[in-house]
């Protein structure tokens, strides 16, 4: 496996691979990204690892100068399953103040976007720039971030990118949280408790499918439930899994989606459902 800083140097390593499969991460790798790691072999002769925190998609009062960063660990565990892990510097993927964005579609200003105002605009800047530094033809994506996802897929579309995107099935420990890097910010008692999440989707899920389609209650019921325990709930909303609009009565790919947190930690989590 090859660690490289320089854009240049990436590029040179490149030059010669035919079949480039590419997993953008901001580090400190959990399971979920050792499994999406896993899946990109599948896909193509050369595996790329981006490991950058990005700045322009962290807030003035967000976690950005304590995310936890664990590049000699990270390439530890990528070692005979990435070829390339590319770790660059802030000025290495900003040499010059970034004044030429991304412009995301108006969904970037719901769900997470109404409370990280901003944040998407971010990410998909850097992740625009990452696919031009890397070349891939495909890119693997974690479903957790289902609503990132979605906007990713918009801009290779709208753009024109000659780029296959694989959302990743989310990853869970045995008790069906979701693997998170923030994770580790949960106390003891918080970690105990943040699968509860991951119930209340569960639920709406199963009332879902046996027949209920008033959402507007079951989104009240389970924001409700998570208040009760302690939780700051963002939002549960259920929308329409191939636009990320609010679903109507005839819709029956759908997703129902969820921010809150706990103590300190924010959680986000989604369970795609198919009514029959």
């Amino acid at each position: 496996m090859q660690p490289l800083n320089s854009v240049s140097a990436l590029r040179e390593f490149l030059a010669v691979k035919a079949s480039i499969v590419f997993v953008p991460t901001m580090g400190n790798l959990h399971e979920g990204h050792i499994d999406l790691v896993r899946q990109a072999r599948n896909h193509g002769e050369c595996v790329v690892v981006s490991i950058f925190v990005n700045p322009l998609q962290f807030g003035p009062a967000e976690d950005f100068d304590k995310y936890p960063r664990t590049l000699a660990e990270d390439c530890k565990k990528l070692q005979g399953l990435a070829d390339a892990v590319f770790a660059p510097s802030v000025n290495e993927m900003y040499p010059q103040q970034q004044t030429i964005y991304i412009e995301p579609p108006t969904i970037a200003n719901e769900l997470c976007g109404e409370v990280r105002p901003g944040h998407f605009r971010g990410m998909a800047t850097v992740v625009l720039k990452l696919l031009n530094i890397v070349q891939p033809q495909v890119v693997i994506f974690g479903k957790k971030d289902y609503q990132q996802l979605y906007i990713i897929r918009q801009m290779v579309t709208q753009m024109n990118l000659p780029i296959r995107i694989i959302g990743g099935v989310t990853v869970r420990a045995k008790d069906g949280l979701a693997l998170s890097s923030r994770n580790q910010y949960l106390t003891e008692t918080e970690r105990a408790e943040a699968p509860f999440l991951y119930q209340v989707l569960t639920k709406i899920s199963q009332c879902l499918q046996n027949g209920e389609r008033d959402m507007f209650k079951l989104e009240h019921d389970a924001k409700t439930a998570l208040a009760q325990r302690g939780w700051q709930v963002e939002y549960v909303s259920t929308r329409n899994r191939l636009t990320l609009a609010e679903p109507d009565s005839e819709d029956r790919e759908l997703v129902v989606l969820a921010a809150a947190r706990l103590g300190v930690t924010r959680l986000i989590d989604n369970m795609e459902i198919d009514i029959g």
